[in-house]
């Protein structure tokens, strides 16, 4: 898939999109659960989605239990922690795997990705995948590199010019 436009997404309310919905648009898109200890990064998630909203930025948040069952909520449970804690206002989908047999088509094509440190499929939460405007992916960070790291900040403003 040259793509990710074709990909199915739920989002937290339930609408059933892909994405496509973010078409011309540079994604961040992250696995992520609520308790973790990187969880504290919804807050660094969010800061740079204010920052570079208005340039056509997007960040599509993914929860996932699959790491140690740091996910256990369900998805109203898991938008109401984000928001009450975090302010989070940017996307989020269902819980989804991002892993194993059942995962989600999304991972699937992002675990793709050969470039950079982590090859291949999921390590932990708070991985990070960055979307170009064509749909392609550019880059993945570790778990470890906080949202707003220099080199995240960076790859997210080259793709934005």
């Amino acid at each position: 898939m040259s793509t990710l436009y074709p990909v199915p997404l739920t989002l937290n309310d339930g609408t059933h999109t892909d994405f496509g919905r973010f078409k011309g648009k540079v994604v961040l898109v992250v696995n992520v659960a609520s308790q973790c200890g990187f969880t504290p990064q919804y807050a660094g998630l969010e800061r740079i989605y204010q920052k570079f909203r208005d340039q056509g930025f997007e960040i599509l948040g993914v929860p996932s239990n699959q790491f140690a069952g740091q996910e256990p909520g369900d998805d109203e449970e898991i938008a109401e922690f984000c928001q009450r804690n975090f302010g989070v206002t940017f996307t989020l989908t269902t819980k989804s795997d991002v892993r194993g047999k059942n995962q989600h088509p999304l991972f699937k094509q992002l675990t793709q990705f050969k470039k950079g440190p982590l090859p291949g499929m999921v390590k932990w939460n708070f991985e990070k995948f960055l979307i170009n405007r064509d749909g392609t992916i550019i880059a993945r960070f570790a778990p470890t590199t906080e949202p707003d790291a220099p080199e995240i900040l960076a790859a997210i403003e080259n793709a934005l010019t």
